[in-house]
């Protein structure tokens, strides 16, 4: 089996609609627009309201993807040196956003990036492994999952109504949120990683694969819906099954409970394909472009949207009491002036400012 080494462009495309949920979604936590009454937006507007957890997972099977096509070369051609040597830049990657994500906490709490730190040490271990076994994997840390908010309290440490996690630089705290009740625990949060990594073996040049990968998404979906509605109608209307009525029935992402990440990995996978072919039907247009190049600064964008993009809202007086169509509007207008700025950065630079001191630092040199 060959690899092909052309770049797959709607992938940087996917990673900048990513990049717009992302700020949707924040913006939105930010601006309390959550505590505005129903009903008082339009229906196109209310659709953004249900964003949340979608684009952090298809962020995080994007990156499973990119691992995929860095070592798919050396992983086929059995290499073991090159196989080794792609480890180590990936621990290096891993320790990089490890420890990049522990700054940025004290500045954004729902960081992501020190959870991709462990996600990553896990890729790197599984590089070799089938692609039938990273499923069962992905599978299963949904399941460890599921048991585990059975046997321990999900809420510890949280106050639900500031959104803040105590105990976090304790070490019990730490780990509990890393592998358990965090924004993005390991548990089962790196699945998605594993999806990504399985996705990034297959040939999504052909237009047949495209096609099962978005009938897997397609029916995972359904899947994910239906067995919400089997599982709330099953569990009745007692009172002894209320709180698990509500929990299983819907695809929030906390807590990260398997219809959620059913329907999470089904919705990555339905905007994956679908992203693969408008880059390449609309390739040479203007938009398009500056899509991808803002795809491709995914890194530097994802700080960005906190500093300077939500210091200026703070500035403004725009963080208190908003609507969720100006929190909309707000994550548009920013969402725009990133597109702006990462065309134009890209025809001059070949990376992003965050991209390049990442290659710069984790890239095996010889």
């Amino acid at each position: 089996m060959q690899v092909k080494q052309q770049r797959i462009l709607g992938y940087d495309l996917a990673r900048a609609f990513a990049i717009l949920g992302m700020i949707i979604v924040n913006f939105k936590v930010v601006m309390h627009a959550q505590a505005v009454k129903e009903g008082h937006e339009s229906w196109w507007i209310s659709i953004f309201a249900h964003l949340d957890g979608r684009a952090s997972a298809l962020f995080v099977i994007l990156a499973g993807v990119g691992i995929s096509l860095m070592t798919n070369a050396a992983r086929l051609a059995g290499d073991t040196t090159a196989l080794r040597q792609q480890r180590i830049s990936l621990l290096k990657r891993a320790a990089f956003l490890f420890g990049l994500g522990l700054l940025y906490i004290w500045i954004w709490p729902a960081d992501i990036l020190h959870y991709y730190g462990v996600y990553i040490v896990l890729a790197a271990a599984l590089l070799t492994v089938s692609s039938r076994l990273l499923l069962i994997l992905a599978a299963a840390f949904c399941l460890i999952f599921t048991a585990l908010f059975f046997s321990v309290d999900y809420s510890q440490n949280w106050n639900w109504d500031l959104l803040h996690y105590s105990s976090f630089w304790t070490v019990p705290g730490f780990l509990l949120n890393l592998f358990f009740n965090g924004f993005h625990p390991f548990f089962p949060w790196a699945g998605f990683l594993l999806v990504g990594l399985v996705i990034g073996r297959l040939d999504m040049h052909a237009p047949a694969t495209r096609r099962r990968v978005l009938l897997a998404g397609v029916t995972a979906m359904i899947v994910a819906q239906l067995l919400a509605w089997v599982l709330f109608y099953a569990l009745g209307n007692w009172e002894q099954t209320a709180s698990l009525r509500y929990l299983f029935s819907k695809t929030d992402p906390m807590p990260p409970l398997p219809v959620y990440m059913i329907s999470a990995a089904g919705s990555a996978c339905i905007v994956i394909v679908l992203c693969i072919y408008l880059a390449e039907k609309f390739a040479k247009a203007l938009v398009m472009r500056a899509m991808v190049h803002t795809g491709q600064l995914a890194l530097s964008l994802y700080l960005a949207h906190v500093l300077p993009g939500m210091v200026v809202l703070e500035e403004l007086g725009y963080l208190e009491g908003q609507t969720l169509g100006t929190a909309v509007a707000a994550a548009f207008i920013f969402f725009a002036c990133a597109l702006v700025f990462s065309h134009l950065w890209r025809r001059k630079f070949s990376q992003g400012p965050l991209e390049w001191l990442l290659r710069r630092l984790t890239t095996h040199q010889n």
